[in-house]
């Protein structure tokens, strides 16, 4: 693909460049003199053949097959110690993948790695070898299996160093490089896009630079747009990165920006205001003397999703089995005390604002269907018998909605579903209230653990929303699950 018109790139009297392999290591163009203006411009240039068709490629489809092959070599040489090293080999690639090291970096060296995977080859050989050692308690074998699993690691490290030059040289030789979009045209987007320009080995191509309005004619980088015409731009340029360097913007319109379904579908990369932070990695990324760190998934999604929804699927089928006779003492309850009809179907908004129909135990009866989508809280309504009131102090009459999860409606952690009505008028009232529809949501969630149930105000429970979904990990759903239980028994409901 080529780099955007003239018109657009380069400003009036400059064009594009389109530089082969070699060219893409020269330094940048240099434009006519203009007032005010630094005389030297950095342009978008045109894509390689070869990166064209890589561009499905991610850093850990090299190095996970690499891992798991290093790991399970010494099996090729003894069949004595296989589950030992089968143990070692799954726990090795866990411990990895939720350490970063199958992340993405634009600053590849073993040196840096190498005390980030020699700590967490140690820590997962010597856990099994303990194990191996409870099991079996003889000092030859667990010796014999310890000389496997420094095999074993030995050449982890040596594969690592292997794919990490062979990622090297492909991005060198713009075999493989994915289009970026800077965010912010000031002196560091300047900078990261000279910088990109010059060494390839990053493995990013510089496609344009987005900023505010009032930076359209400031500093030496011709902008390709403005942040509202980002989501235009990513798939006109088939964008897969983006990176924020200083755009002249407050937060709040960036993170509307970013949050867009394009944005949110790119890798993002960030420039720290504050030089010296930490990144992701446990060890700090770089482009040539910029930090820079990668910021974590602003959705569930790819693996993420996957992981989540698996789990979703196994908690609430089990639920539902061990559960089975709570949920009908439930239902003979809600019947002797309201007669037939002891579910409640009610519409609720869900992910990306797909409306469903959420099951519950009824606790009474609206006047119609009017009352029923648009009365906020029937906590102290007196039409509520003893019978839907235990339920709704103790959460019970939720408990239909593991259907919901196990139909892939609903998730078992997530941000409370709400109603049609109540979704457009808190959309309308609240910026980031839609941002909430990003994850699917959940039986129980962040903000209802927290105490934001009933009359609290809608403002606080978008923000534990949002954080929630920006700061989904596995350990996260467990303790909101934790704290769920205590307010079930604690009798925490409405």
């Amino acid at each position: 693909m080529t780099g955007p018109p003239a018109g657009q790139a380069g400003g009036e009297g400059m064009r594009p460049v389109a530089p082969t392999a070699r060219d893409a290591a020269e330094p940048a163009v240099t434009a006519p003199p203009r007032a005010g203006l630094d005389t030297t411009a950095v342009l978008p240039y045109a894509s390689s053949r070869a990166s064209k068709r890589t561009r499905w490629l991610r850093a850990w489809m090299l190095t996970v097959p690499v891992d798991v092959a290093a790991l399970l070599t010494p099996l090729l040489l003894s069949q004595n110690y296989w589950r030992g090293t089968l143990a070692n080999g799954v726990l090795t690639v866990t411990v990895f993948a939720f350490g970063g090291l199958y992340r993405a970096r634009r600053h590849l060296s073993i040196l840096d790695e190498l005390p980030s995977l020699c700590g967490r080859l140690l820590a997962c050989g010597a856990a099994v070898a303990i194990i191996a050692a409870e099991r079996h308690d003889s000092v030859p074998y667990v010796s014999g299996f310890m000389h496997d699993v420094a095999l074993s690691a030995g050449l982890v490290i040596i594969g690592r160093a292997l794919t990490r030059k062979l990622t090297i040289v492909a991005r060198r030789r713009r075999w493989l490089e994915h289009n970026a979009i800077i965010v912010g045209g000031g002196p560091i987007g300047l900078e990261l896009a000279r910088l990109l320009r010059r060494y390839p080995q990053y493995g990013l191509r510089f496609v344009g630079c987005v900023d505010a309005p009032s930076r359209q004619q400031v500093g030496g980088i011709p902008l390709i747009g403005t942040l509202d015409e980002l989501e235009a731009l990513i798939p006109l340029l088939d964008c897969d990165v983006l990176v924020i360097a200083d755009p002249d913007c407050p937060e709040a319109s960036l993170m509307d920006s970013l949050l867009r379904p394009a944005s949110a579908a790119c890798n993002l990369w960030a420039v720290p205001r504050l030089w010296g932070s930490g990144s992701q990695g446990g060890y700090p990324d770089h482009v040539g003397a910029i930090p820079i760190v990668q910021i974590g998934d602003t959705t569930l999604s790819g693996p993420r999703w996957a992981i989540k929804r698996a789990s979703d699927v196994v908690l609430a089928t089990a639920a539902l089995v061990v559960l089975s006779p709570l949920l009908l003492l439930c239902a003979i309850a809600t019947f002797l005390e309201g007669g037939r009809g002891i579910f409640f179907h009610q519409e609720r908004i869900g992910r990306y604002g797909r409306p469903f129909k959420v099951v519950k135990f009824r606790s009474m009866r609206p006047v119609d269907e009017h009352e029923s989508q648009t009365n906020w809280s029937i906590a102290h309504d007196r039409r509520v018998g003893p019978v839907g009131r235990f339920m709704r102090r103790t959460s019970l009459d939720e408990l239909p909605q593991l259907w919901n999860i196990v139909r892939g409606e609903m998730s078992v952690v997530g941000p409370r579903p709400e109603r049609p009505y109540f979704v457009q008028k808190f959309s309308a009232e609240y910026p980031n209230y839609a941002m909430r529809h990003r994850a699917p949501v959940g039986l129980t969630g962040l903000a209802q653990v927290s105490g934001l149930r009933g009359d609290t105000p809608i403002s606080d429970r978008t923000r534990f929303d949002n954080y929630y979904i920006e700061n989904w990990s596995l350990w996260l759903d467990i303790k909101i699950l934790l704290r769920t239980v205590a307010e079930v028994f604690r009798g925490g409901g409405r």
